[in-house]
């Protein structure tokens, strides 16, 4: 054989395994996302009589309601004596279940609506001097106390930035009014659009039990794992018979903020069962 022919033979055994390896890596296969699994419905038995039957947030645990038919509403008392016998069956069945003895309150609110206070529409610039402790600068404040955050001292602790103990107050303020707003949704059956009367406190006084500090974790009533919200729908939608919530719902979002308020101080453990 030629040097010739030895140079064609072994360019053609290059582009053979060249051919071959790109043949063998080839476009890569398509992946599809995974599919969101499909969201499990608290099922309750029907009445032969026609009465309501209520539904725990369980999700298996259910209690026919004598003397009210379905589609009628409960008074708040009936649904506190309805929602105490469910969670008696529950604790029947769960006699070694981690429940919280007490109401975990971590913090003191007060009910009612409130609006947040007026904040202004950009951010104050930190001012430097004197303390405007005691000078009465509340979240409420309007022009006038504007004036005095001259000389306000300046915290500078944040993360990101400087502020005054006024931008602190206010703040301090709206946290506390979407946290008192979440806790009025919360224990108001009609606010949260139920349709026979249960509220979310009936079963969980003060938010107790509702263990936010775990979540993301797989919620068995759901079939799938869950956020906080995804749990607080699934609530919504079941025991309390409502439409859940978008997202950005803010009846959503203030019940998210009361929740997590209520376990102020617990470290976080996501997906503890």
């Amino acid at each position: 054989m030629t040097i010739r022919m030895k140079l064609l033979v072994g360019t053609g055994a290059l582009l053979s395994f060249a051919g071959g390896v790109a043949l063998a890596s080839g476009p890569a296969p398509k992946t599809e996302a995974p599919a969101t699994p499909e969201v499990k419905k608290h099922v309750v038995p029907a009445s032969k009589d026609g009465d309501l039957v209520v539904g725990l947030c369980d999700g298996v645990t259910s209690l026919e309601v004598d003397g009210v038919k379905e589609g009628q509403k409960l008074t708040r008392e009936q649904a506190m004596r309805v929602s105490g016998a469910l969670m008696e069956e529950w604790l029947k069945k769960n006699p070694d279940a981690n429940w919280d003895p007490a109401p975990a309150v971590a913090q003191t609110s007060s009910g009612g609506a409130r609006s947040p206070p007026a904040v202004p529409p950009t951010q104050q610039k930190p001012s430097t001097g004197g303390s405007i402790a005691g000078q009465g600068v509340q979240p409420e404040s309007g022009g006038k106390e504007v004036k005095k955050e001259m000389g306000a001292n300046v915290q500078d602790g944040h993360t990101y930035g400087a502020f005054s103990k006024r931008d602190e107050a206010i703040w301090a303020a709206s946290t506390q009014s979407f946290v008192d707003e979440g806790k009025r949704v919360f224990h108001d059956a009609d606010l949260l659009g139920g349709t026979v009367g249960v509220s979310c406190d009936m079963c969980h006084p003060d938010a107790a039990n509702t263990h936010p500090e775990t979540y993301p974790k797989y919620q068995v009533q759901l079939g799938r794992v869950a956020l906080l919200r995804d749990m607080i729908n699934w609530c919504i939608e079941n025991p309390v018979r409502g439409k859940p919530l978008a997202d950005g719902d803010p009846k959503l979002r203030a019940m998210e903020a009361y929740i997590y308020a209520q376990r102020k101080g617990t470290p976080l453990d996501y997906g503890k069962k």
